[in-house]
């Protein structure tokens, strides 16, 4: 999947593409490395960016130091893309952390990295690392694709830092979308090993499986993820200009950046000699090898983690049925995406950018006014792609960093009222075209698409596209969270209570008014059509149900 930067925004690492040189770096020297190709020397110009394929020579006490042997830190500028942090203000904080750990590392270098080098932020902090007499042996800037600098670049890192969101998990775009997917399924699982949010200003390190394709193609052992200060008022948690807070927050993310790759540094010093040229081998051999390193070099973590990815793939298939049953590129399935960590990455690409499609309206909708029925500055209504009944709408919240029920918090409370009212608001001009129909509002516990958003469904469940039980079960079992309960959990709670996907999805099919069970959807829907028993007493309570007046005295 690409991602690509709009043109009027300042160049960073949060987007992904091929390595793009500089034109104004010396001319590329070859030196003969299996697994390092395009060294070359850096000037003598501290902080120059490098081109395409150049590795500085890293100096020590006791000589050149053989590259493969330097550990390094690839970070692309934090706070400084989407979260708008102002890009002066950030360069002086990169430089000044820089200079303060810089020569605490050893041999260990640091490098800032981003897409174009055309760079603001790139171009502000190499003039300030020059004025301040940054060794640029240690510090340096570089242009490329900040999950490809080895296998496009030519630059070995063996440390990466992600711009994370404060849920540790996939989704929204830039450098978090990238490095995710790049990772794979391993990171994924490995992040979670490690935490499960992180606050801003923190860090936490993650070290790679071997199953990951950016430890096999990328020679990556480990990913710090970073959460740094928003400054983005259509953002969450956004600072309001509060450049006193805003800037201890990012002084505090780079610093327990730096901190985090000098733990690696100093655990990687006492490993026995030879273990980077070990992983160099493996990096060779997984050549060979297109699911990863081979199977005779797995350790037993990497065997727990792979296992672990293998029954959280065969899951999500389950969950979801994915495409091969039904159009079940809806989002009405319930279940989780399939990142593949295939090397190919033609799967990956697939399903991320399907989970994806939900944040792309959401976040400009002007390009998708075709599928859109509603825009406003917090939400966006469209009607879902393959509906389970016949009125189905989904209304989207357009806020970086919500991608489902678990990531609301209290702050959100005001965006769930909007998305409420306005989905009642359909319900109701639904309910003016046809008195007959009923209305439900919820969110699933986990929906399969990313980006929060609001189920508005009639009761009736006539439709070609409800195919098997899991959709059935997505929208009547206690999977289905109703909007009045979540708001009312949020305010008293500070967040939803979530059901368990593979519990409730694999109840047995009951019909959501009389409750009788069916041994399949044929028979389910048949009675469906037919039922005139009353909705449960619970759906009737505290408005779960949107219904006219001449229904709720037919049916109650």
């Amino acid at each position: 999947m690409k991602f690509l930067k709009k043109t009027d925004a300042p160049a960073s690492s949060e987007s992904i593409s091929k390595s793009i040189p500089d034109s104004n770096a010396s001319q590329i020297t070859e030196e003969k490395d299996a697994c390092l190709k395009g060294t070359g020397s850096l000037s003598e110009n501290a902080g120059r960016e490098l081109k395409e394929g150049e590795e500085p020579v890293v100096g020590s006490a006791g000589g050149d130091v053989s590259l493969k042997d330097a550990p390094t830190l690839a970070f692309p500028s934090i706070s400084t893309a989407d979260f708008q942090f102002d890009l002066e203000k950030a360069s002086d904080i990169i430089v000044d952390k820089v200079a303060k750990f810089v020569n605490k590392l050893g041999n260990a270098r640091l490098v800032l990295v981003d897409l174009s080098h055309k760079s603001k932020i790139l171009s502000l902090v190499r003039t300030k690392a020059s004025e301040k007499n940054i060794d640029s042996n240690k510090f340096f800037t570089f242009v490329g694709d900040i999950t490809r600098l080895h296998s496009e670049g030519g630059l070995h890192c063996n440390v990466i830092a992600n711009a994370a969101n404060w849920r540790l998990k996939p989704g929204g775009g830039g450098v978090n979308a990238a490095i995710f997917s790049a990772g794979g399924q391993a990171l994924e699982v490995a992040t979670k090993e490690q935490a499960k949010s992180l606050l801003p200003g923190n860090a936490v390190v993650v070290p790679l499986p071997s199953t990951s394709p950016l430890f096999c193609r990328e020679g990556v052992t480990h990913v710090i993820h970073v959460v740094g200060p928003n400054m983005n008022p259509q953002r969450p948690n956004c600072l309001n200009n509060d450049y006193i807070k805003g800037c201890k927050v990012l002084q505090e993310a780079y610093t327990s950046l730096f901190e985090g790759f000098a733990s690696i540094v100093r655990s990687q010093s006492k490993l026995p000699k030879g273990s980077i040229e070990n992983l160099q081998s493996k990096m060779t051999e997984s050549q060979d090898h297109p699911d990863g390193i081979p199977k005779d070099h797995f350790t037993n973590s990497d065997q727990k983690n792979k296992r672990e990815g293998l029954h959280k793939s065969e899951r999500s298939k389950r969950s979801k049925g994915y495409r091969d049953e039904t159009e079940d590129a809806s989002d009405s399935n319930a279940g989780k995406v399939n990142l593949s960590n295939k090397s190919d990455g033609s799967r990956t690409k697939s399903c991320g950018s399907w989970a994806q499609a939900l944040y792309n309206i959401a976040m400009q909708p002007e390009k998708h006014r075709d599928a859109v029925l509603e825009i406003s500055d917090d939400v966006v209504v469209l009607n879902d792609l393959y509906p389970k009944a016949q009125r189905h709408v989904l209304v989207v919240a357009r806020y970086e960093g919500l991608d489902c029920l678990a990531d609301v918090r209290k702050e959100h409370l005001q965006l769930l009222r909007t998305m409420h009212a306005l989905g009642l608001k359909w319900a109701e001009k639904f309910l003016h075209d046809d008195s007959s129909l009923v209305f439900r509002l919820g969110y699933h516990s986990e929906p399969s698409m990313r980006q929060l958003h609001l189920h508005v469904i009639s009761q009736d469940f006539d439709s070609t596209h409800l195919k098997n039980k899991k959709h059935w079960n997505s929208f009547n079992t206690a999977f289905f969270r109703d909007s009045v309960d979540v708001m009312e959990e949020v305010s008293s709670n500070g967040k939803a209570i979530l059901k368990d996907e593979d519990s409730m999805l694999s109840m047995e099919l009951r019909c959501h008014r009389c409750r009788s069970a069916h041994p399949n959807i044929p028979r389910l829907k048949s009675h469906v059509t037919n039922c005139r028993a009353s909705f449960p007493s619970t759906l009737l309570q505290k408005g779960r149900l949107v219904l006219t007046p001449c229904n709720v005295s037919i049916d109650a």
